[in-house]
């Protein structure tokens, strides 16, 4: 199968993109997924500039690197979101605009659709990122929350998606929403849900990413396998719980990342709770033979040093399935 080992650049925004390309080259690292912000991978320039495309691809073929997928997480939070200060510092200024939130919605809205397009031109089959959610604030079902409320939220999601998801189909393009707390599907249940939202439409599936299961308790293993015809993309991220004392709760109190008051933190690939090999079995079980993108967040680690560990980690373990069954030896035929 021999997956390509790929560095999520989101992370590394504040170096320049040739830094980049440099420092995952020299790490080893087979290609990356390119982030929608900083110089990294800007989409209206994309769309405007006739050799903005040559330029990139320039870049790449510099360190002997490939993109496999591009990620706008940022501008896709924008769409479904209650829009508030927060939006401000992770948008483009020509996204937030004056500010006004249905505007601010609708604006990203149409950049998600170039984002699809952009994706196109770069050869560029996968976009990864987030959808928002108008009904993520209701999590804690206090004030009391009538079930219609969550029948809009869904609702929501499909009429402000569906028009941005004919345009990924047009350019025969796939969206993978990253399974996230704070967005429209960030479990089991409620990523059931948001596929009935759009129908199953096949332009919508998932980026499976494990850290965000464990800090909640559920079983990323069990979820490749449940949606194994949805899974387009991987982030090999880590989530470290540490729970056990009484006093660390599971919403982390509000407290700054690395603080070891929280009940749990992003750490470094391979140095969580991620049960990484189950999971490597179970996507070499669903056929799975795309990238397996390392999405670097450790607030306690320095990067230089956790980046490339993390690519030993995941080759270590990242190995393909057999060609054929061990006891097929034992066969009087073999």
């Amino acid at each position: 199968m021999a997956r390509p080992i790929t560095l999520f650049t989101g992370q590394w925004a504040d170096l320049p993109f040739d830094e980049v390309c440099r420092l995952t080259s020299e790490w080893g690292y087979d290609g990356l997924e390119i982030a929608c912000w900083g110089d990294h991978f800007e989409v209206d320039r994309a769309l405007a500039e006739p050799d903005y495309i040559d330029r990139k691809r320039e870049q790449l073929a510099k360190y002997n690197l490939k993109v496999y997928a591009i990620s706008n997480h940022l501008v896709g939070q924008a769409v479904c979101d209650l829009i508030d200060e927060r939006h401000q510092d992770i948008l483009p200024a020509d996204i937030w605009g004056d500010g006004d939130p249905e505007g601010v919605r609708q604006r990203a809205a149409e950049r998600m659709k170039d984002t699809a397009r952009a994706a196109a031109r770069l050869g560029v089959k996968t976009v990864v990122g987030f959808t928002g959610s108008s009904i993520w604030h209701t999590v804690a079902m206090f004030p009391p929350t009538p079930a219609a409320m969550i029948d809009r939220g869904y609702q929501d999601f499909a009429d402000r998606w569906n028009p941005i998801l004919d345009v990924f189909d047009e350019v025969g393009v796939r969206f993978a929403h990253e399974v996230h707390p704070s967005e429209i599907a960030y479990d089991y249940w409620t990523t059931r849900r948001t596929l009935e939202a759009i129908g199953d439409r096949p332009a919508f599936g998932l980026n499976w990413d494990p850290s965000h299961f464990v800090w909640q308790d559920l079983d990323p293993v069990n979820f490749i396998l449940e949606f194994k015809d949805r899974i387009y993309h991987v982030d090999c991220k880590d989530a470290k719980v540490r729970t056990g004392d009484g006093r660390r709760g599971r919403l982390s109190s509000h407290l700054p990342w690395a603080d070891l008051r929280r009940g749990w933190d992003f750490v470094s690939t391979g140095h969580g709770d991620v049960p990484w090999e189950d999971c490597f079995r179970a996507l070499n079980a669903i056929g799975y033979d795309g990238p397996l993108s390392i999405e670097w967040e450790d607030a306690g680690m320095d990067r230089l040093v956790g980046a490339p560990e993390a690519l030993q980690f995941v080759r270590r373990l990242a190995f393909d399935a057999p060609t054929a069954a061990f006891d097929a030896a034992f066969s009087s035929n073999a």
